[in-house]
């Protein structure tokens, strides 16, 4: 019998104080095997001492200070090295504010478990669901989706949730590292590269809820950045189809910039 495999939960923070300690008893209860990192960017608020000061108290959370406020993309990409270089097998990424819920974790990992590559908490399969949300929100968010599935050939009914779970040999295989987007598109990035390289992939339905407490991160300009980011990938992919997927296949456009911070789940 083949040993269990080790699981960490990532979560990026910046100015999240009001949900940390709940989030993390919420996990903690929810997972009680799994290891569980904080990655704060130099949150004004005291979101790192907090989170260090619950961790101490439920055990196995780590929580690694950056010294500023430097994109998602840095922050997971920061969190993937050290929770790989601790040797953990599964890699869960997850938002802190509630809007994912803790309690899928544990299926994101056994269907990792069960063979798949990647695994994602979504909105837009049988099940899944957005309650409260506005018409006019929903639809830029689900047809947002089949845009970006369609110009990229992604076999994902939701390919911007940042609720997930990887295995570590294919985010090895495809080069994580090398990812260039830093904002919520790193996850359409990591999805691109993983369809690209042949990754087994499922999605299990989730219900995403707005939070409670706190400022959301959203704005209408990071959807406009994410939708010429996507644009772009989607037209270089078809000029350059064989391009290895672990050597940049969802780099962004050479002139950056502008389009460097594109749109979350929303």
């Amino acid at each position: 019998m083949s040993p269990p495999m080790r699981a960490v939960v990532i979560v990026p923070t910046y100015d999240e104080v009001e949900n940390i300690e709940g989030f993390l008893r919420a996990v903690r209860a929810a997972a009680p095997d799994v290891g569980i990192l904080v990655v704060d960017d130099a949150s004004p608020d005291g979101t790192a001492a907090r989170a260090e000061a619950v961790g101490a108290e439920l055990s196995r959370v780590e929580v690694l200070r950056r010294p500023g406020k430097d994109g998602l993309g840095n922050a997971y990409r920061a969190g993937f090295a050290h929770a790989l270089a601790a040797g953990h097998d599964v890699l869960v990424t997850i938002d802190a504010d509630f809007s994912h819920d803790p309690t899928v974790i544990p299926s994101l990992v056994e269907q990792v478990g069960a063979g798949n590559d990647m695994v994602v908490g979504s909105r837009y399969v049988p099940g899944g669901s957005t309650p409260n949300w506005p018409a006019h929100r929903r639809a830029l968010s689900r047809y947002g989706n089949r845009y970006t599935g369609w110009v990229l050939g992604l076999p994902i009914r939701d390919a911007t949730s940042g609720f997930r779970a990887y295995r570590r040999s294919m985010l090895e295989a495809i080069a994580y590292e090398t990812t260039r987007a830093n904002g919520y598109a790193f996850m359409t990035e990591l999805a691109f590269r993983i369809v690209a390289a042949g990754g087994s992939i499922a999605e299990l339905p989730i219900e995403f809820r707005d939070r409670e407490r706190g400022t959301s991160k959203m704005s209408g300009r990071i959807i406009v950045e994410s939708m010429a980011r996507v644009s772009w990938w989607g037209a270089r992919a078809r000029l350059r189809p064989a391009r290895s997927p672990s050597r940049g296949a969802g780099d962004p456009a050479p002139t950056e910039g502008a389009i460097d911070a594109p749109g979350p789940e929303r």
